[in-house]
């Protein structure tokens, strides 16, 4: 393979071929020509999309759902359509027979043929070979032409064309142009400059569980959401009726990442952190190493389970409930009764409750019915027994002490109750089995930690829906009392008018019928609707830093998608939770069996060679065993250390902030939790930053097991510029790194 330079030379089989000038230009102004009819075309197309919208809008010929899901529809395809002015083509392919294909954001069609594409969309089977193809397999292709665009001008292009077997693997200057460039607010697409390693990967189409392990600036991240929109495209109706979720390790990176879809067109994807995932949930507050392992194994769930029946108790006395003609007693026999009825019956604690109650009060009306009735009532005496049955079930209804004990032996619970007064008592702790490192003081202070066990005991304890159905008719009879006000306004205007010229209401409605026309409809978009909805179930999940969740938070997620499919991004070398994982395996093996593929990235696209040298060399330390990724370049800049006082700490940062303001790109100091001024690694896990500062690299090493996995995450956010500033001695690992004055 070789690659021919514009404006000058091209090397063709290892030979440097004269290419003019003039003909270069000719070629630009074809190409530009062509890129310029595209934008007409999506210019049409979109044109022709929005008058399809307003006039859906304005239509009276369809219900008003068929209306609804159109315009939906439609404006989801507007939007796709917009996102792909940017970068709309970005090359062309050239096949051994002649023929040409343009690679583009979108696929766009000829308006004579519509099945003949004048662009083909990136995840098309026939565009493929625009990122996998080298000189050892051309993928039956002669050139490959990538294009620089600014806007809708196409600003030069480069090309590679295909020979004998040997010129190497694909060379890419766009590649090397996309990674050297400053970066911005956010993580950007890399549809354009897409690597043979990553294509197979994102083009997979396992139906279960796809890991992709990659060490730091291996593109596991971005890969994987390209592989979203891959399936997206290949799966359009099964994926966009449930959406997609993806799970990142903090709001900070979700903002980095979230543009990159709505980048490539796709708008039903619900972005949170494993802490979001009980809606309404806020967590403030963080578990230390022990009460995190505990809470993340899968032996909490007996903890759990014995907590609940811990709140099921019996009275350790009879307590007395006096009614209008007889006192009934609830011992521990009648209750205890009770209790294992309710527990055999198999239904959440919640939905339990009715089944304990209704024992208990078939055993105290028939102790009642036998002490009222002794010496005249027989069981023979029907009517007359269930007659008084009722009049005894519809006073212990009302009756407020019965009320009282039934909350008392068998009380309606929410999760967050449950947890917060176990965590609080150390006496709860006891009785659940559990171990006194979860008790804390503030019971509701909630941790991330807390989120899958209260997720968990959601289905554990049930709902309590009683309120919510006395609701729900309370509404419905207000519905229809309006409606039939309506009705009777509609009638009396009708009184009114000649025989001739109305129609009354009640022949074609009655009021219950007209109260659904004022039933207010769910009108958001999907992602609205998933994200506050805990029932609600995905079509596929990507979860992103998955080394760092535990055992529970993965039943979490697999509740979210019964079909388990997912896709798993993560390095077990930067794993930092005390509960995550330490082989994908063992982790995934009890969910999925079989049913989960390994793939691994090895390139490093971020972390010039100089940086990741240093790197590598902490890696060393605690993981001798990992091979850390290979840099596809270098930047010139070496990585430098100063020491300082404590004192000159703070100008020396603030000197390090003012420089990096006056240059182009992004730039952070990172330092041990709690320092001021600095932000600690975990909150940087998958950021990119041209330049960073990182400051007392030996306490970030001190901070606990995991500190070593931590400063080798804080040196591989740096795109461009890395520096350390440290009081004491440097680690032995950074011993290599140049001393700055």
């Amino acid at each position: 393979m070789a690659r021919e330079r514009r404006r000058g030379s091209a090397r063709r089989e290892g030979v440097v071929v004269p290419v003019s000038d003039q003909g270069y230009e000719k070629e630009l102004r074809a190409e530009q020509e062509y890129v310029t009819g595209l934008y007409a075309r999506l210019d049409a197309e979109r044109a022709r999309v929005k008058g399809r919208y307003s006039e859906t809008l304005r239509s009276r010929g369809t219900t008003l759902v068929e209306r609804d899901a159109e315009a939906r529809a439609l404006a989801k395809e507007i939007k796709r359509l917009d996102v792909a002015d940017n970068g709309l083509c970005f090359g062309r392919l050239d096949s051994v027979t002649g023929a040409r294909s343009y690679i583009g954001r979108i696929g766009i069609y000829d308006d004579a043929n519509e099945f003949e594409p004048l662009l083909l969309d990136w995840r098309a089977p026939a565009s493929q070979a625009f990122y996998i193809a080298t000189a050892a397999s051309p993928q039956r292709m002669r050139r490959r032409r990538q294009f620089r665009t600014r806007g809708q001008q196409v600003v030069d292009f480069t090309d590679e064309v295909f020979g004998h077997p040997g010129d190497g693997e694909r060379g890419d200057a766009a590649l090397l142009a996309a990674v050297n460039a400053p970066r911005g607010e956010g993580m950007r697409d890399i549809v354009a400059t897409i690597q043979a390693e990553q294509d197979r990967i994102i083009r997979l189409e396992h139906p279960g569980v796809l890991v992709i392990e990659g060490g730091p600036g291996t593109g596991k991240t971005v890969v994987a959401l390209h592989r979203v929109a891959y399936l997206l495209y290949t799966q359009r109706e099964q994926m966009e009726r449930n959406g997609v979720l993806v799970v990142g390790p903090n709001t900070a990176f979700l903002r980095h990442i979230g543009r990159v879809l709505p980048s490539l067109g796709e708008t039903n994807v619900v972005f949170t952190t494993a802490g979001d995932l009980v809606p309404g949930l806020s967590v403030t507050a963080e578990d230390g190493p022990q009460a995190a392992r505990l809470k993340g194994s899968l032996r909490i769930l007996e903890v759990l389970k014995a907590a609940i029946a811990d709140r099921q108790r019996v009275p350790e006395e009879p307590v007395s409930i006096e009614l209008s003609d007889v006192t009934v007693r609830v011992g521990a026999d009648i209750a205890d009764w009770a209790r294992e009825e309710a527990r055999g019956s198999g239904l959440p604690h919640n939905q339990a409750r009715a089944t304990f109650l209704e024992v208990l009060t078939w055993a105290l009306t028939e102790r009642a019915i036998k002490r009222i009735g002794e010496g005249w009532l027989t069981r023979e005496d029907r009517e007359a027994w269930e007659n008084m049955r009722a009049d005894l079930r519809t006073e212990l209804a009302e009756h407020e002490g019965f009320a009282e004990l039934l909350d008392e032996l068998w009380p309606v619970l929410t999760p967050e109750t449950l947890l917060a007064e176990l965590y609080s008592s150390t006496d709860r702790l006891r009785a659940a089995g559990a171990d006194e490192a979860l008790w804390r003081a503030d019971g509701d202070a909630w941790t991330v930690s807390d989120v899958p066990l209260l997720d968990e005991l959601v289905d554990l304890l049930g709902r309590d829906t009683s309120a919510e159905e006395a609701a729900a008719e309370r509404e419905r009879k207000a519905q229809a009392a309006y409606a039939e006000g309506v009705l009777d306004l509609l009638v009396n205007r009708a009184d009114h008018m000649d025989d001739e010229d109305h129609l009354f209401a009640t022949d074609l409605l009655y009021g219950e019928d007209l109260a659904e026309r004022f039933v207010e409809r769910d009108t958001r978009e999907l992602a609205e609707r998933a994200v506050a909805d805990r029932d609600w179930t995905y079509r596929h999940i990507v979860v992103d830093e998955a080394q760092e969740l535990s055992q529970m938070d993965w039943r979490v997620l697999m509740r979210r998608c019964p079909s388990h499919s997912f896709t798993v991004v993560g390095d077990l070398a930067q794993r930092r939770s005390a509960a995550g994982a330490t082989s994908w395996e063992a982790m995934l093996e009890p969910y999925v069996p079989g049913r989960w593929l390994y793939r691994s990235l090895t390139v490093n696209y971020r972390t010039p060679a100089e940086i990741m040298a240093v790197a590598a060399a902490v890696l060393d330390d605690f993981a001798p065993e990992v091979k850390p990724p290979e840099s596809v370049r270098s930047c010139g800049v070496q990585p430098w250390a100063r020491q300082l006082t404590v004192d000159e700490m703070p100008s020396a940062i603030e000197e390090f902030v003012r420089d990096e303001e006056c240059r182009e790109g992004t730039s952070i100091v990172i330092g041990p939790p709690g320092m001021p001024g600095t932000v600690p690694a975990s909150e940087t896990k998958g950021l990119e930053f041209d330049a960073v500062l990182v400051v007392e690299p030996e306490h970030i090493l001190a901070d606990g097991p995991r500190g070593a996995a931590e400063l080798y995450v804080a040196l591989t956010r740096a795109t461009q510029r890395l520096g350390v500033l440290h009081e004491g001695p440097l680690p032995p690992a950074l011993a290599g790194l140049y001393t700055s004055k």
